[in-house]
């Protein structure tokens, strides 16, 4: 009688052991996949900064008295680029304020027929509008991952292990400011005299 009860409770305290391993690597599987996906919308946002100069400079010699605009956008990038080692919330800020610079300059661009039929812009603007969309895609990506690794903190039990081991909720990456949730305000008047 005494080995059947050692041995189930050798078999209780194997399963706790084994359900206690599978749960910690699930978090650490979990975690490494929202870092992995992290590194995925900083791929993005790095071939967005690289763009940016390029169509800065491709519409310089078109929009002359545009240049607000386009201090602007330079602006916002160099902005994005210096939060680049920070936490999704400042991150998301900074990258909001380069997406509407850039809508902005976008709509800007409809003034401008002779730009909007030159083949770099026009090749720029593609490139953009891909990367614009992976990032998107990667945010999205992104999100899903926090959430997924968030419920798993938080519900039981592997809140339990979560919390002895010290994982940390992720933060989302995602737009705060109203005015960043607005779409640009798009305006066909007559394009400026030269």
């Amino acid at each position: 009688m005494a080995g059947i009860i050692l041995g189930v409770i050798v078999a209780i305290i194997v399963i706790l052991l084994i359900i206690i391993i599978a749960t910690y690597n699930g978090l650490v599987g979990m975690r490494n996949q929202t870092k992995n996906a992290w590194a995925q919308i900083d791929v993005q946002l790095k071939r967005r900064y690289d763009l940016i100069p390029n169509l800065v400079e491709t519409v310089k010699g078109y929009m002359q008295h545009e240049r607000g605009t386009l201090e602007a956008v330079t602006n916002a990038r160099n902005l994005a680029q210096s939060v680049a080692s920070a936490g999704p919330g400042e991150r998301a800020a900074a990258e909001g304020q380069l997406s509407s610079a850039l809508a902005r300059l976008l709509v800007v661009v409809e003034n401008y027929p002779n730009l909007k039929a030159n083949q770099n812009f026009l090749a720029l603007q593609e490139e953009l509008t891909g990367t614009e969309n992976k990032i998107g895609f990667s945010r999205q990506f992104y999100n899903d991952s926090v959430l997924r690794f968030n419920n798993k903190i938080e519900m039981f039990p592997s809140n339990i292990i979560a919390g002895m081991t010290g994982f940390k909720q992720s933060e989302f990456f995602e737009v705060k400011a109203p005015e960043e949730r607005e779409a640009p305000k798009v305006s066909f008047s007559a394009p400026p005299k030269s």
